[in-house]
């Protein structure tokens, strides 16, 4: 199975800037109801990974600030926990599933790392549900 077959194309994901402020960033995960989305630069090169939780973390570390106030804050100042490892469109399977089993999504970038799209966790699932069932086997009878 080819990685292509699982990709959903850049145009078709919510992504931030590095330049978007902390602001539109909590305006776009709210609006979407996203827990993280991949960041890309302005060369549109995957940067990593932002999630509510960076972002919670940076605004407790500020102190009193206003909502207003985060108009100004640039994402690329807030310090990330954990970035999601992107894959190239041509590797294998058994990359996707490894990085999957850790992350909501897998970036997938081409080789000069331009953002290309991302294999969400749940496609994969799916495919393999799919997988057992034309196989035979059911959930009562999977085998380990």
């Amino acid at each position: 199975m080819n990685i292509a077959f699982f990709l959903l194309p850049k145009k078709e994901v919510v992504t931030l800037s590095t330049q978007s402020t902390v602001r539109q960033a909590l305006e776009k995960m709210e609006y979407h109801r996203y827990s993280s989305v991949p960041l890309i630069n302005q060369k549109g090169e995957y940067v990593g990974t932002l999630a509510e939780g960076d972002l919670l973390w940076k605004i407790k570390s500020l102190e009193h600030i206003e909502l207003h106030e985060l108009e100004h804050l640039r994402i690329e100042e807030v310090p990330r926990h954990r970035d999601y490892e992107p894959i190239t469109i041509n590797d294998e399977m058994e990359s996707i599933l490894s990085r999957a089993s850790e992350q909501n999504f897998v970036p997938v970038v081409d080789d000069q790392n331009i953002f290309i799209g991302l294999v969400r966790r749940r496609e994969i699932i799916e495919y393999c549900i799919s997988q057992l069932f034309i196989h035979g086997e059911t959930p009562l009878n999977m085998k380990i």
